[in-house]
């Protein structure tokens, strides 16, 4: 008996295994966890269904084509369209892109079905599988399975020791595992992220419509079904911390083996509805709050999902507000003046917009991704029906149920004091899950299938069974609310809200209490979703345990986000939005899949735009703003970028030898010998960040065998021109040449290919990859570096991240020793290492420079770039202010070019 369930569970434990596998691979490999995992499976075998049944095909060609094939095409154009942009994005951006394609995908695949006539399909439809029709029947060890549990068992092993074997062995696997440690230092060594991105998507959305097309004989072609699939697969990604495709794939296993012995020997649990359905939810619970608290140094770590820039800062008052008045006077006149059915539907989006001002607080706010506020709305109509129905005045069973959900979302806020980002999410959608299958399911609470009724709200003249009552009670409400997001925003409580978010380490060092602030926001972001969840039950006039379940918190996300969630406004316009989208396309006769397309669209819209459609708006408008500003305040000026337009102080405005003039701007010198021509030369380089211009008007270049010393102080803009000589920053005016080539518009690999090197500030190494693994990402073979340096060969097969400093800018530069570059550029080489180790290495420039290394080195410490100099160039505020031989630096030009005073 229990080896028949050991069998039947390693069968389904293998669906779960090859989809958790393409889940780790996609994440590993490009820091997106995709929600739409399991809506590629269901495409999969919707395609897999078609071809074998329209088509004619055998099953065999039809799954190779639909997994083999269409999968991975569908993740090559998914990344062409949206995951390249989502990949810099913020989490909030990713997440809920990837739901929006959640929603979006299955919609597609029904509607060309629908389109071009070919078999319905529903959730009823049950396709065969890869084997033999019917299956045929066997013995295994006195169990009995069957040929399509054999055939997905013995796929899934294949799949998971291939892949394991190609991210481990193969230089495509070492390029995908090195993006994702580290994605601006891959690019730096000739790594094309962008086409290891699109490599990655495609073998993870291959593996998805693997699973997909092994699982159809059991799923059937249920869209929601292969949701559901996704999340039993997300905990055996989180059992492998989404970067172990061994792990992941035995914990899949191993997942389907426990919910089968739960399923068989747990007859006791029987009495608690829906618990041994829910055996993967609690362990991807259980395995997101004990496995993945994060151990890493998070001190001096900037966040990386700041607020955006206000656009609408330099507008008057009463212009920032004129279109909100507008259309809130619209909407009363329409209130007012409209048709009873049409205020209702109103009213339906202003109590969404009510539960969405609880992501406004939470996730605009707090920076924390909750999927649980349906199940908080939820939680507070049940409560409140409850109370109401055990004899409570209605209004305090509306308190009751509020203050219900507050408690519930303080609870939910445990985890998020270990968890953050993607993780804390998962959490909270798992417990969500927990409270839609056991909590809601006790008939004491929920009172079964028949729900809880309510009545309207009464106010002595008038009560909420009359739309227009309230259209006008919510928005009253949702106005309080504005009010209490605005002044939190302003109070202390709020900007140490907002710096415990931007740096969790810098706020706990200066007093402020992480967790407080975290418990605060989830507890008034459950009190506000329970209130709307308790007007919705108001409004309906009932409400039962099926009315919010907690995938709708998913989709409310996605809604409001796309939006604005940093604003109260994007709130109310996602609510209308939400009600009004189906009910147009259902008036003008089209099909309701076309909605579920367009809120698809709406994702790709966040990967250009990930602070929603009305900070789009503000941005345009700012954009036109400044464009009119600019033309008109135009006027006809001649600014040479050149060093001598720069600002330079007294004592170094001394005119400069010619052979200073010939090193600073690389003429020839009729009374020098001949130079060789310059290597590499920043040509009036203008660059900077976003609307901030940080070079102005740079010119600079190094000649083979050559050491050029870039210094100055801190923001002159020494690291920037680093980057914009890279290729890692663009250039907005100005010329970039390598060898007399212009390279401006390369991007960073390519620039590496070609021979320009960046060790950049800090440590220029991959932490997740053992120290030969990080040799490789530029070397084909390392012995050469470690006959060189031995102490790099002894610690071969450790992690980079576990080296000393020291060791790791060894590392950092081994790889140009054995293959050196064109141009080597060392930014801040010497930065928080020993003497001895900072004399290596220069001893390692010295070298290079004598096989004929062009060296851009930038230093802010003038000792030990002047020693090994030929040339140095001072910088100050984005100019360079001199520029010549070195030994032309003395005590007044250093003091006066370097420091700023004469």
């Amino acid at each position: 008996m229990i080896l028949g369930y050991l069998l039947s569970g390693l069968v389904t434990g293998a669906i779960f295994a090859v989809m958790g596998s393409g889940l780790t691979l996609s994440y590993a490999a490009t820091g997106v966890f995709n929600f739409a995992h399991g809506a590629v499976g269901f495409l999969a075998a919707l395609v897999f269904y078609q071809l074998n049944l329209a088509a004619g095909l055998p099953a065999w060609l039809a799954g190779l084509l639909a997994a083999g094939v269409f999968a991975p095409a569908l993740g090559y154009l998914l990344h062409l369209a949206m995951f390249r942009g989502l990949a810099q994005a913020g989490e909030t951006a990713q997440i809920v892109g990837t739901i929006g394609l959640t929603i979006a995908l299955p919609a597609l695949g029904l509607l060309v079905v629908d389109l071009l006539g070919l078999p319905s399909v529903d959730g009823t439809t049950l396709p065969r599988g890869l084997g033999p029709h019917p299956a045929l029947g066997f013995e295994v060890l006195g169990a009995r399975l069957d040929t399509d549990q054999l055939i997905t068992f013995c796929f899934s092993a294949v799949a998971a020791l291939g892949l394991w074997a190609f991210m481990r062995h193969t230089p495509y696997g070492l390029r995908m595992r090195a993006s994702v440690d580290r994605r601006r230092l891959a690019t730096l060594r000739g790594i094309d992220v962008d086409a290891t991105s699109a490599l990655a998507w495609m073998l993870g959305s291959g593996l998805a419509g693997l699973a997909g097309v092994l699982a159809v004989p059991v799923l059937g072609l249920d869209a929601t079904a292969y949701t559901v699939l996704l999340f039993a697969s997300a905990t055996a990604a989180v059992f492998g911390r989404l970067r172990s495709i061994p792990w992941t794939f035995a914990a899949g296993l191993a997942l389907g083996v426990v919910q089968n012995l739960v399923a068989g020997y747990t007859d006791f649990l029987q009495e608690i509805t829906g618990l041994r359905t829910a055996v993967p939810v609690i362990l991807l619970f259980a395995g997101l709050v004990l496995l993945n608290r994060s151990r890493e140094r998070v001190a001096g770590s900037a966040a990386e999902d700041a607020p955006p820039p206000d656009h609408l800062a330099g507008v008057p008052l009463w212009r920032r507000r004129l279109p909100w008045v507008a259309g809130l006077a619209a909407l009363l006149g329409f209130t007012f003046a409209g048709s009873e059915y049409y205020v209702g539907l109103a009213a339906q989006g202003l109590v969404l917009a009510l539960i969405f001002c609880s992501f406004v607080v939470v996730t605009g706010i707090g920076g924390m991704v909750n999927l649980a506020q349906a199940a908080f709305a939820s939680m507070a109509a049940l409560t409140c029906g409850w109370a109401f129905s055990a004899g409570w005045p209605l209004f305090a069973a509306i308190v009751v149920g509020v203050l219900a959900a507050g408690a519930v979302g303080m609870l939910v806020a445990l985890p998020a004091l270990r968890l953050g980002g993607r993780v804390l999410t998962l959490a909270t959608l798992a417990l969500a899950l927990l409270a839609d299958q056991v909590l809601f399911q006790v008939d004491a609470f929920s009172n079964g299938t028949i729900g809880w009724a309510l009545p309207a709200l009464g106010f002595g003249f008038a009560d909420t069974s009359d739309p227009r009552v309230r259209v006008v009670l919510l928005l009253a409400l949702i106005g309080l609310v504005g009010l209490l997001v605005r002044n939190l925003e302003r109070s202390a409580s709020g900007r140490a809200i907002l710096a415990v978010r931007s740096a969790p380490a810098a706020a706990t060092t200066s007093g402020l209490s992480g967790p407080r602030a975290k418990i605060v926001l989830f507890a008034l972001a459950s009190a506000i979703a329970g209130l709307g969840g308790v007007l919705f039950a108001v409004s309906k006039g009932s409400i039962t345990a099926t009315d919010l379940p907690a995938f709708s918190g998913f989709v409310w996300l996605a809604v409001v986000v796309l939006q604005g969630v940093r604003r109260i406004g994007g709130a109310v316009l996602g609510g209308l939005v939400a009600v009004a989208v189906p009910e147009l396309l259902a008036t003008w006769g089209v099909s309701a899949q076309v909605g579920a397309i367009l809120f698809g669209a709406g994702g790709m819209i966040l990967a250009k735009h990930p602070d929603g459609v009305l900070a789009q708006l503000a941005e345009s408008r700012h954009r036109r703003r400044q464009a009119r500003a600019t033309s008109a305040t135009a006027l006809p000026v001649s600014v040479s970028p050149r060093v001598s337009a720069a600002p330079v102080s007294p004592a170094a405005s001394v005119a400069p030898s010619a052979s200073a003039v010939s090193a600073a701007t690389g003429a020839p010198n009729a009374s020098a010998a001949p130079v060789p021509e310059a290597l590499f030369r920043l040509d009036g380089v203008v660059a900077g960040y976003a609307d901030c211009t940080v070079l102005r008007g740079v010119d600079l270049d190094v000649r083979p065998g050559e050491v050029v010393a870039l210094l100055g102080a801190n923001g002159a803009g020494k690291s920037t021109t680093c980057a914009v000589a890279a290729g890692d920053r663009p250039v907005s005016a100005g010329r970039v040449l390598l060898d007399g080539v212009d390279v401006t518009a390369w991007p960073a690999h390519r620039r590496a290919r070609a021979g320009v090197l960046l060790a950049p500030e800090g440590r220029g190494v991959f932490p997740g990859l053992t120290v030969e693994e990080n040799l490789r990402t530029w070397l084909a073979e390392p012995d050469a570096v470690y006959e060189r340096m031995p102490q790099l060969a002894a610690r071969r097969t450790v992690l980079a991240g576990a080296l000393s400093g020291g060791e790791q800018q060894l590392l950092t530069l081994a790889p140009a020793l054995a293959r050196p570059p064109r141009v080597l550029i060392a930014d801040e080489p010497s930065l928080g290492l020993a003497p001895l180790i900072v004399r290596q290495v220069f001893e390692v420039f010295a070298e290079l420079r004598e096989r004929g290394v062009a060296l851009l080195l930038v230093e802010e410490k003038a000792t030990e770039a002047l020693a090994i100099a030929d040339r140095v160039a001072f910088m100050r505020l984005g100019h360079v202010v001199w520029a010549g031989p070195r030994a032309e630096v003395d005590g007044d030009r250093l003091t006066a070019a370097y420091l700023g005073v004469t």
